[in-house]
């Protein structure tokens, strides 16, 4: 693989303070990101309340020298810029659940290329499409940096869409094609177009129908695997593709208002940060699980920091937020190896892998198709723009194409691109069966996923350095997603047991050496059979206690004692559940501060305006 040139971020005030501040130091109430309360600089925050706050609450921020910014419903809360020195005194307001600094966000992706990789055939989307499931009047809300109309987004693989597609403050105008509604939530912007290009992208791979690469002189088409379903376009990236928690709950609140209107029953986050709190304080995540409530399926990407290896050396514990939440449908990345087949398929080696850090949640829960996938293009794409050696030829689709790049059509890599080609995906099985519920929909998409083929292990070098994956239930979660397995389930009207689809918890045993899988009080998965963990995850996953959960690894199962050095630092006891979770988190994600900008997505540089990553 070769490099990939992304622009570099440095993100305003998400760590600061991370290492220095002690959560014992300070309320419980308070993130630990949150700056010192000697800083001078207002910050702003998200403050949680147990019910939805006052008149006179709202008002005390003001009194605290505090600005009100916007208010967030779905989770009791407001977005207010604060002093800090008074957040300590905030957090004695009983009413009070959780202060959290407005986080940035950004967009996943992640290189001699040779073919165009595969997307829907690994999948067996073809299958399903052949039985007129395509997704058709099923809305999708892309959460991204918009979507710029090309014609593989229009009405009909023959349609050329035109004209602009522009929405500030909550109207909708400009609709094109299958793009049936666009707001932007990005401060100061006006439009909802995409001005960065992951968005367009993501919205091809769920729905691209394959307008410029279908006709008598192509041996191949692009499609997403959702090629008649409907996108609501909601910008929450800016041109770089970053953004913050409050844009995309804000985006997440306007989908599930708009959920009637447009029958939106999946939304993409293609996007994410780290994890600095359980899921349960975490706003961004309460706001996933408040849309999954209202009955829309919430499919999140896993992350890519599977390379990061200062916990250990493998790369575990390193899914984002809010792939963290146990509702959600975290997805991670397969590279297809430039064939239809499944067979030779291998993990990314960027793609973040479980357990979730502080909650320890068996993260992802499947994976798909997300390298060097293909994806819709459109004049001064600035993705495309900046990434000159990514490109997808003529002569990989057309019949007597040049081997020059497409103008249409390129790929990129990600988790970002393997979320987009599950939700797609999820509106062709919502097609088929639309009275299912989003609890149904993730536990029919993981029992039904495929775990027959993979290896016990896969490894990629770079630079150097050996990328080992363990094809475990941290790594690959319930295994591949199989579309027509998935809908050949629904459609059969299996039974599923009563309860939610939240994803199992992970406990280590250090007496015993086992890592067991703990099923929430509620939860539909049950002890025995095609519901138990066993029955979900794949039965050489796990060895059975016959106590009600099963044992993840123990000394005869897929990793313990064949991989100690993985297994040992992963759970050791001052690292990912260690002493103090500042000091955890700064291992995972990297110091902060003056002396150094290591971040989530690699080193910045102030006098460089690119930051070379390897993926």
């Amino acid at each position: 693989m070769s490099l990939f040139r992304l622009r570099a971020i440095v993100l305003p005030g998400a760590l600061i303070a991370l290492a220095a501040t002690s959560a014992t130091a300070r309320s419980r109430k308070i993130s630990p990101d949150a700056p010192a309360a000697s800083a001078s600089q207002s910050q702003r925050m998200i403050i949680q309340y147990y019910t939805a706050p006052s008149a006179s609450e709202t008002t005390q921020i003001g009194h605290l020298g505090g600005q009100l910014r916007n208010v967030l419903g779905s989770i009791n809360a407001v977005v207010s810029d604060l002093p800090p020195s008074q957040l300590d005194v905030l957090a004695t307001d009983p009413n009070v659940k959780y202060i959290s600094v407005d986080r940035p966000v950004m967009a996943y992706q992640a290189v001699e290329i040779t073919g165009a990789e595969y997307t829907t055939e690994p999948i067996n989307a073809p299958q399903v499409w052949q039985r007129g499931y395509t997704g058709t009047n099923v809305g999708i809300a892309v959460l991204d940096s918009g979507v710029t109309p090309v014609a593989d987004l229009g009405d009909s693989p023959l349609s050329l869409v035109t004209g602009l597609l522009s929405a500030g403050g909550g109207a909708d105008s400009g609709v094109a094609g299958r793009i049936v509604y666009s707001q932007n939530f990005v401060p100061d912007e006006n439009d909802a177009l995409d001005h960065y290009g992951h968005g367009t992208m993501i919205a091809g791979l769920i729905a691209g129908n394959g307008a410029r690469s279908t006709g008598v002189q192509f041996f191949r088409t692009f499609r997403g695997s959702a090629p008649d379903a409907d996108i609501v376009n909601l910008r929450v990236l800016d041109e770089n593709g970053a953004g913050t928690d409050s844009s995309v709950i804000a985006a997440i609140e306007e989908a599930i208002k708009l959920r009637d209107r447009f029958n939106i029953r999946v939304i993409n986050l293609s996007l994410g940060r780290p994890v600095y709190e359980s899921y349960t304080l975490d706003p961004l995540c309460q706001a996933v699980e408040q849309a999954w409530k209202a009955g829309i399926v919430v499919v999140v990407a896993a992350g890519n920091d599977g390379r990061d290896l200062n916990m250990n050396p493998e790369g575990y514990g390193t899914i984002n937020s809010p792939g963290n939440d146990p509702y959600a449908l975290t997805v991670g990345a397969m590279n297809t190896m430039e064939t239809a087949s499944i067979q030779d398929d291998i993990i990314a080696s960027y793609s973040s892998k479980g357990p979730s850090f502080i909650d320890d949640v068996i993260k992802p829960d499947i994976v798909a198709p997300g390298n060097l996938v293909t994806s819709l293009e459109y004049p001064q794409d600035p993705l495309a723009d900046d990434n000159p050696s990514f490109y997808t030829w003529y002569s990989f689709y057309q019949t007597h194409g040049a081997e020059i790049p497409s103008q249409y059509y390129f790929p990129m890599s990600g988790t970002s691109m393997a979320a987009g080609v599950v939700s797609g995906a999820v509106a062709d099985l919502l097609q088929a069966a639309p009275k299912l519920t989003p609890d149904q929909v993730k536990a029919l998409v993981m029992v039904s996923a495929d775990r027959s083929y993979f290896p016990l292990s896969s490894s990629v070098t770079a630079d150097g350095i050996v990328y080992k994956a363990n094809y475990d239930v941290f790594t690959i979660g319930a295994g591949y997603l199989d579309l027509a397995n998935t809908v050949n389930a629904a459609l059969q009207h299996v039974s599923i047991p009563a309860g939610t689809a939240t994803s199992p918890t992970a406990v280590y045993d250090p007496d015993t050496g086992d890592t067991t899988a703990v099923i929430a009080p509620g939860a539909l998965w049950t002890t025995s059979g095609p519901w138990s963990a066993a029955g979900v995850y794949g039965s050489r996953a796990f060895v059975s206690s016959g106590s009600g959960s099963d044992p993840l690894w123990g000394s005869t199962a897929l990793w313990g004692n064949n991989d100690p050095n993985g297994f040992s630092e992963l759970w050791d006891s001052t690292i990912l559940w260690g002493k103090g979770t500042p000091e955890a988190a700064t291992i995972l994600w990297g110091k902060s501060g003056t002396d150094s900008q290591t971040i989530l997505w690699g080193k910045s540089d102030p006098d460089d305006s690119e930051t070379s990553v390897q993926y």
